[in-house]
């Protein structure tokens, strides 16, 4: 089965292909610009690459939340179009399990963080001990304090990661936890964890048709908290 994924969740951004497990190709970026500057030519990029066509894909996947509203409606509004054209299936990703997947037969928890401002964090546990993550609890957005009390009952190794790892270690650093923060190569969600991801979710019978794949924010974008503030008011 051939995969092309798409992360463009947080700053970073990415995009890959992978057939039946192997990784074929991948361009990930990391600038200023925005992604909607940047990812149909990564996409472009990675099929001349690998001397394939969207015609040669077999599904379609992207991490579609938690993170960035903006970035995460750039990536689905993508994948959408390109899956409806062909008539391929999609599989949404959740951002944090694709962030384990860059994981596999370690002797570790996987605590995936992404920054979700006012003291908050977007946050999954992950099991990374077998070749598939075993999944902790459910995706959320928690304080740091309340992950900090959750942490200090695991007596296994804990790593961070994710783009809220720097942040959640420089304020978690000194809890009663084996805490450690991941290597920079293996921090950031990337592409092909995301088609790895999909794989398994393709498996087991999770593809959609691309009109039902929707964002997954885990709380309402700013502009409607504001809104209903004022109405409660």
């Amino acid at each position: 089965m051939r995969i092309i994924a798409i992360d463009t969740s947080a700053k970073s951004a990415s995009v890959a292909v992978t057939e039946n497990g192997e990784i074929k190709g991948e361009f990930f970026i990391n600038t200023m610009l925005t992604h909607s500057e940047t990812l149909m030519p990564m996409v472009e990029a990675v099929l001349k690459s690998t001397k394939l066509t969207l015609d040669d894909i077999d599904c379609f996947a992207v991490n579609s939340g938690p993170g960035s509203f903006t970035g995460l409606r750039i990536g689905i509004a993508a994948v959408k179009g390109m899956a409806y054209a062909l008539n391929k299936p999609c599989v949404a990703v959740s951002t944090l399990e694709a962030m384990a997947y860059n994981f596999k037969n370690e002797s570790f928890i996987a605590c995936c963080v992404m920054d979700a401002r006012c003291n908050q964090v977007y946050n999954a546990l992950f099991d990374v001990s077998e070749d598939i993550p075993e999944r902790i609890c459910e995706d959320r957005a928690v304080t740091i304090d309340e992950l900090a009390a959750e942490l200090t009952n695991y007596d296994s190794k804990v790593v961070l990661v994710g783009d809220g790892a720097k942040l959640c270690y420089s304020k978690l650093n000194g809890i009663d936890c084996d805490l450690h923060i991941a290597n920079e190569n293996v921090r950031y969600q990337r592409a092909c964890a995301t088609a790895f991801a999909a794989e398994k979710l393709y498996s087991d019978g999770k593809a959609i048709s691309s009109d039902k794949l929707m964002p997954e924010y885990l709380r309402l974008p700013q502009a409607q908290r504001e809104l209903m503030k004022k109405q409660k008011h």
